[in-house]
């Protein structure tokens, strides 16, 4: 597989992410750097893992992992989106945006329910020629450089949108989560 090929993979798999990134930063009253390398760190760190898992477990396991994947990604991801629009409707105008650290554990959720789309790619990468590492360095490079983007990007929006932007970045995940699914069930 070409370099090109693989940065195209990587921003295509990076794209789920990026989406939940900027989610993440409409919600943030206050943006550091520390928030931004989080996100895009914990986020590459998975991307970077679902290939590996699916590339060792293809020979054995992919009949399995195969029809669930996209049912893990789906309930995941509409339950986040579903949750961030709650909590857009119910939270006052003051209290919209919080100004805390993102919860490592909601950040691993989100990081888990955007990356197993890649552990199908993992699952392909054993079956043709292109080397594993490269690949894997180079998705987790792309969704680093693009969630700590849409961390930024998303910020942005919620300073001049708040609420709006909530319910749109839940309404996004949700979308992803559907994507995922009829994807995977072959409606696309």
């Amino acid at each position: 597989m070409s370099i090109w090929a693989l940065i195209l993979m990587g921003i295509g798999l990076s794209a789920d992410a990026f989406a939940a990134a900027l989610a993440i930063g409409v919600k943030k009253r206050v943006v550091n750097a520390q928030l931004v390398l989080s996100v895009g760190a914990v986020f590459a760190a998975f991307q970077a893992a679902m290939p590996v898992i699916g590339w060792l477990l293809a020979s054995s396991f992919s009949e399995f992992v195969a029809p669930v994947d996209h049912w893990i990604a789906f309930g995941l991801l509409s339950l986040l989106g579903v949750n961030m629009i709650r909590e857009a409707v119910s939270a006052s105008e003051n209290d919209s945006r919080d100004s805390g650290d993102v919860g490592f554990h909601r950040l691993c959720l989100l990081g888990l329910a955007t990356s197993i789309d890649a552990l199908a790619v993992g699952v392909s990468l054993a079956m043709v020629d292109t080397s594993l590492p490269q690949a894997v360095l180079v998705i987790a490079l792309a969704t680093l450089a693009l969630s700590a983007a849409g961390v930024l990007i998303g910020h942005r929006a919620g300073l001049r949108f708040r609420k709006p932007a909530e319910i749109a970045g839940g309404l996004v995940l949700i979308a992803i989560g559907f994507k995922v699914l009829l994807d995977h069930l072959g409606a696309f």
